[in-house]
């Protein structure tokens, strides 16, 4: 039987256990994937802990690329052989998924599957969160919170792909290269500044258009003093927490600003939808527009390092399991 990582129980990364397990043929719709690759996620994280609660047991991993072992009934557009990457269903992190062939996509000639998988699920919440939450455009100034993180040097690269002036924030100077590197503008070491400060004397006391915040509970604050009036708050995350229950009249007293948390399985509704972002996404890929940064490989049997080390902030860029 294939091997899996599943939690049986909530709590840190020491419920990670790694099992055989019985994953069946793919039912109705279903593709069987031979994993090669599953990405690592905070949201991964947020499963494992319980502050989004799971009916146990499960495996984890919410993304993935590989070859099609086997199509179900009813599914076209996909056959055995074919190679695909998915994101938003789990069970990524095992040697063999089974996975909903709408959500599936092919991969193209020239994107190797480590790369889909560490692209698809980040990909896609970068893709959303520039061109559909806020739609970046031409001479916007925008803050990204985490730029070296896996979604943060995307944001930071798909944001100057559109024109934008983006303002990082990170906590080293390791990170701080990696970001200027993607192409940020500027770069706050919010380790030793007040950035909601440096980024309104950055934009001339103005503030900026949009603030992409996957960080949460500790920078929510300074987002929201970060904004220029009638700009976008986009809190896609809580890697340092939940944000606590907000008050609608702070929005008022910011700016009339605009606050959402937006999640990916709002924004591939449908077919096309999925389609355009992950043609968008692949394309920019090989176009030489979108480095995709893989910060570490690990074996399936060291899921649990894998999240002490995402959760300790000793990486930069993507996390991979590898079957």
């Amino acid at each position: 039987m294939p091997t899996a990582v599943q939690i049986r129980r909530t709590g840190g990364p020491e419920v990670l256990e790694a099992a055989e397990v019985e994953i069946g043929d793919p039912g109705p719709g279903e593709l069987l994937i031979d994993v090669a690759a599953a990405g690592v996620n905070y949201i991964d994280t947020y499963h494992r802990s319980g502050l989004y609660p799971l009916e146990l047991p499960i495996t984890l991993g919410m993304e993935g690329a590989g070859t099609v072992a086997a199509v179900g009934a009813d599914v076209t557009g996909f056959a055995p052989g074919d190679r695909v990457a998915w994101q938003g269903h789990l069970g990524g992190y095992a040697q063999r998924a089974r996975v909903p062939a709408h959500i599936a996509v092919r991969l193209p000639e020239g994107i190797a599957d480590e790369t889909a998988a560490a692209a698809m699920l980040q990909g896609v919440t970068a893709h959303y969160l520039v061109r559909s939450t806020y739609e970046v455009k031409e001479g916007d100034t925008i803050l990204v919170h985490a730029a070296a993180g896996g979604v943060g040097l995307l944001l930071v690269q798909l944001a100057k792909s559109l024109g934008a002036r983006v303002i990082g924030t990170v906590s080293t100077v390791e990170k701080e290269r990696l970001a200027r590197a993607a192409g940020a503008d500027e770069v706050i070491r919010y380790d030793e500044v007040d950035f909601a400060e440096a980024t309104r004397k950055l934009t001339g006391g103005e503030g900026v258009a949009a603030v992409y915040d996957g960080v949460g509970r500790t920078t929510f604050d300074g987002s929201l003093a970060s904004l220029r009036v009638r700009g976008v708050l986009a809190l896609f995350g809580a890697a340092s927490g939940p944000v606590p229950p907000v008050d609608p009249q702070r929005l008022n007293a910011a700016g009339s600003v605009y606050l959402t948390r937006p999640t990916s399985a709002h924004y591939v509704l449908t077919r096309e939808e999925l389609d355009w972002r992950a043609e968008e996404i692949f394309g920019a890929i090989s176009s030489g527009t979108l480095d995709i940064r893989v910060g570490g490989r690990y074996p399936l049997a060291d899921a649990r390092r894998a999240h002490e080390d995402l959760q300790g902030r000793k990486t930069a860029g993507k996390l991979l399991l590898i079957p």
